[in-house]
């Protein structure tokens, strides 16, 4: 089944690119033919002289980033985006939601709809929508926002998945918090998963595992390139029976949404390391995977630095309050396995009731994907998509910020002016609250 990704905004039209090269080079240089088929029917379509091209539509009001984005593209030799699969303005939204949903987003809507609607006919077999954006800025979080609400509207049986990039806590944007409280808050109503990418986690992945002295943002976006690769590349469940071409997103949204209070989904991975360190180290599943579950309880999301001293304890003993949780609670985890002997490897110690809430049991919290595939040049990889509270802390502080400045009424004139009301901040927080006390509610 085919999928069509929406770039949107200078952070979606970034992380793309380094997304469908993974996709593409592990698709053409799969050992296994039915696996690189899959992969390629699930994000490319061919044209008739055989060259891959991306099911994606690139969504931009400045130019810049979509033409870097479709030449990087076109210079890699084994794929490229369609030639009028994009659209851009002259001019941006200026970091401001209001002006992205409310101005730039209904004015384009049309010329929009008809470029997904496009790619939506290629695919024989429609899985869903998945939108890459920032939630930062005003495009990508406006604008994007707003398409996803015409997604929601015209292909409203689909499965829409919004991959969301959160800025760095220091402040890429002085408005970054009001922009981001807008867009979690309308998106959670609209989106059926959403899948998170913190900078500050990944900036720190890229130092302290990749080595990485100066981190630019694309060393940041290969990582997170990678990360996704290995959530979207098909897998086999328990009851797929050796067929790669199942429902991507219908298979992550069940597994892992499975409550309209519980969307949002962290993403970690094991082993990370600079390219010249894999051919040297070597990797047994029962090391990989229990670092990889500390990782989950002590809410890490690198094996270095790991605190082994955060152990879990059964529902009845928990501290229920945002700070008193000693460990990271689960509502469902995925566990997704690729590389030699997977089919052999022991996965119980995820099983254990104690990672879980208490209404749901581990056997429907917990799924195991496997792959006998190894992807993106490792051998053994492990990776672990969780519906827990690894994004409460950082969703709390995000909200109070937000909250802070709209107490004093600071820049909310530049949202008005463009149609959104003091009304619309009050109902976007109260809906974030709720998520917040749902997810304290896991403990």
């Amino acid at each position: 089944m085919s999928m069509v990704t929406l770039q949107l905004g200078q952070c979606g039209n970034q992380i793309g690119p380094d997304l469908f090269g993974i996709l593409s080079s592990d698709a053409l240089h799969g050992p296994r033919r039915s696996y690189g088929a899959a992969s390629r029917e699930r994000f490319f379509h061919s044209t008739a002289h055989g060259d891959l091209v991306a099911r994606a539509v690139l969504i931009d009001m400045e130019p810049k980033v979509i033409k870097q984005s479709m030449a990087k593209a076109a210079a890699s030799g084994t794929w490229r985006y369609g030639d009028a699969s994009h659209f851009s303005q002259k001019q941006g939204s200026g970091n401001n939601w209001a002006n992205g949903y409310c101005v730039h987003g209904p004015r384009h809507r049309e010329v929009v709809e008809e470029l997904v609607r496009r790619e939506v006919e290629r695919c024989d077999r429609l899985a869903g929508l998945m939108a890459m954006m920032s939630v930062a800025g005003g495009t990508g979080s406006g604008v994007g926002t707003y398409i996803t609400q015409c997604l929601r509207d015209t292909y409203a049986k689909s499965f829409i998945l919004n991959h969301l990039t959160w800025p760095y806590r220091t402040g890429e944007v002085i408005v970054q918090n009001y922009n981001s409280v807008l867009t979690l808050a309308h998106l959670y109503q609209l989106s059926d998963a959403i899948l998170v990418h913190e900078n500050d986690m990944v900036h720190k992945i890229c130092s302290q595992l990749l080595n990485i002295k100066h981190i630019s943002f694309s060393d940041v976006n290969r990582v997170i390139a990678h990360q996704m690769g290995s959530v979207l590349q098909p897998s086999l469940s328990a009851d797929s029976h050796g067929d790669y071409s199942r429902n991507p997103l219908g298979e992550l949204v069940s597994t892992l949404a499975c409550h309209p209070e519980y969307k949002l989904l962290s993403v970690c991975t094991i082993p990370q390391m600079p390219s010249s360190s894999i051919a040297y180290s070597t990797f047994s599943w029962p090391g990989l995977l229990k670092h990889l579950r500390q990782m989950l309880i002590s809410n890490s999301k690198m094996e270095e630095g790991i605190d082994w001293h955060v152990h879990p304890h059964v529902a009845s003993e928990r501290p229920r309050s945002l700070t008193g949780t000693s460990f990271n609670v689960s509502l469902a985890n995925l566990l997704i396995l690729r590389g030699k002997d997977v089919f052999s490897t022991e996965t119980g110690g995820f099983e254990d009731p104690a990672l879980y809430t208490s209404w749901l049991s581990s056997k429907e919290a917990f799924n195991t994907w496997k792959c006998p595939v190894p992807f993106n040049k490792y051998e053994k990889s492990a990776t672990l998509v969780s519906n827990s509270q690894a994004l409460l802390r950082p969703l709390d502080t995000m909200v109070g910020k937000a909250w802070n400045m709209f107490a004093s009424r600071a820049y909310i004139h530049q949202y008005i002016k463009f149609g959104i009301s003091e009304e619309d901040f009050l109902e976007s927080f109260t809906s974030l609250e709720q998520v917040i006390a749902s997810y304290t509610q896991l403990s």
